[in-house]
């Protein structure tokens, strides 16, 4: 998962509101958005990496929320353990909470990681990261950082938490918009979503981040929707998750697109029926 925006207790009976962008290389082995079950036999609702095994975004049966994303790095050198480890050691709710998770990850035996947990209920949600937040793309930058997160908006790419990228930027002012307007049932709120989600429009060069890639990927990575047809690789989903408390209970929506046919790039961002699935959840307050 590349590109998120999320808001946290920002309205009134609305917890959590996010739209995310997953980008990833086409022929990597996929499952979409569908309810399946941990080692450990908990019941999780996300999008599968097929190869690993774990996810990039994913809802708990308890309402736990796990999202993922790599931290940027000319260093392609490959760890001991899946990132998508970090969201199934979170969604699979053996840790009372964000500190003993913070405890049980070792940095060192992952690839540069943000992870943002948390729990809809409980309201406990924190990020974390193995690279230094001033310098995440640095070589050698390797620690545990973490942070608990209060209400607000946040924005998360392929650097640090909050990161002024022009692709996280652009997310988060549709976020923003979408706010006042989300509901679990109104139609048409999602639309601006879709639109910032879908925006392939190029960054310009003086805008560009420096993460230390070279120029021609610094630039296909720039917009929120990647279309790098040549290198096999791109955007191949988008989900918009959002959280209502009703009375006694708290209502999880989740709504997946997707944009590769077979682990093939499309020509642009899908929104019909025949890419949509939606997974929904129940929990009592």
């Amino acid at each position: 998962m590349c590109l998120i925006a999320f808001a946290l207790d920002v309205r009134p009976g609305m917890p959590l509101l996010l739209a995310a962008n997953r980008d990833e290389f086409f022929d990597r082995p996929t499952a979409p958005l569908h309810a399946w079950k941990l080692p450990d036999g908990t019941t999780v609702l996300a999008g599968r990496d097929l190869k690993a095994g774990g996810t990039w975004l994913g809802v708990s049966a308890s309402g736990r929320v796990a999202m993922l994303t790599n931290v940027r790095s000319p260093d392609t050198g490959q760890a001991g353990r899946s990132r998508g480890d970090l969201a199934s050691l979170w969604l699979g709710g053996t840790l009372a909470d964000t500190r003993e998770l913070a405890e049980a990850i070792d940095p060192g035996d992952f690839a540069g990681f943000n992870l943002v947990a948390g729990d809809v209920r409980s309201r406990d949600w924190c990020h974390l990261s193995n690279r230094d937040p001033v310098d995440p793309h640095r070589p050698g930058s390797l620690g545990l950082w973490h942070q608990r997160l209060g209400p607000g908006q946040y924005g998360l790419s392929n650097a640090s938490l909050n990161t002024d990228w022009p692709k996280t930027r652009r997310l988060q002012s549709a976020l923003n918009r979408a706010i006042s307007a989300a509901a679990p049932t109104g139609p048409g709120w999602q639309q601006g979503l879709h639109e910032a989600l879908g925006d392939a429009q190029p960054v310009p060069a003086a805008e560009l981040p420096d993460t230390g890639v070279p120029q021609e990927w610094e630039s296909g990575l720039a917009s929120p929707f990647v279309r790098l047809t040549e290198r096999g690789y791109g955007t191949r989903s988008s989900l918009i998750l959002g959280a209502w408390q009703e009375r006694q209970r708290y209502s999880l929506v989740l709504d997946e697109w997707r944009h590769d046919a077979d682990g093939r790039p499309t020509p642009g961002p899908r929104w019909d029926h025949d890419v949509h699935r939606r997974e929904a959840l129940e929990l009592p307050c």
